[in-house]
């Protein structure tokens, strides 16, 4: 009886003699190479390009006393009363500059306003990257209709995966168990096709960047 092999079992026949034949990565400073050409401009300048094309505000702040004037004005214009901060050096800053904010989940179904740090800015795209390790969680970037992040310039890098190496960096074995992106306000267009911002989370979102 004549034996009858399908191309499926020539494929794995295949990959299983790959696999035995080890071979040496002929591409193995890969990882190390730049995928895009390096920007004409400074980090701070593209992200901050970048954040506002996709809906985001930015904010540069040159020390703490600027940027607690920019935040009373824009509190001030939007009639903010309902500011929620769980971050502890955070709330330093604006304990310091007697500015209100609420530090416990109180009533929380009410915020407008959802104030925390961030672990970086991705200047390539303009997102911000966050991580479960922040005290804020998850619900502050999400729940409030306001969405506020106050960042610093060291705190920029152009890529992903440098962002990824200042997490790594900073908690060395205790890497934190959730680490997403914002990229922008909550948005979506499933609906007729309709750009609608807000429907899944804030409508708007700030980022202070402050110097150092």
């Amino acid at each position: 009886m004549r034996d009858i092999t399908t191309s499926k079992e020539k494929l794995l026949k295949k990959i299983r003699k790959a696999l035995l034949e080890k071979r040496d990565n002929p591409y193995p400073y890969l990882e190390d190479l730049p995928h895009y050409a390096p920007p004409n401009e400074s980090l701070e300048e593209l992200f901050a390009k970048q954040l506002t094309s996709i809906s985001g505000n930015f904010v540069f702040c040159e020390n703490q006393v600027q940027f607690i004037e920019n935040l009373l004005g824009l509190a001030e214009e939007r009639k903010w009363r309902k500011i929620y901060c769980w971050e502890t050096n955070l709330q330093q800053i604006l304990s310091d500059y007697e500015f209100p904010y609420f530090e416990t989940d109180k009533n929380f179904e009410n915020a407008e306003v959802g104030f925390t740090l961030c672990e970086a800015l991705i200047a390539r795209n303009g997102s911000i990257l966050l991580s479960s390790a922040n005290m804020s969680g998850r619900r502050l970037s999400i729940y409030p209709p306001v969405h506020i992040v106050l960042a610093y310039t060291s705190q920029l890098v152009l890529d992903l995966k440098d962002g990824f190496n200042l997490i790594k960096e900073k908690y060395q074995k205790d890497y934190p168990s959730m680490i997403c992106t914002v990229t922008g306000p909550s948005r979506t267009a499933d609906i007729e096709k309709t750009l609608v911002l807000g429907a899944h989370g804030p409508k708007e979102l700030f980022v202070f960047l402050l110097d150092g």
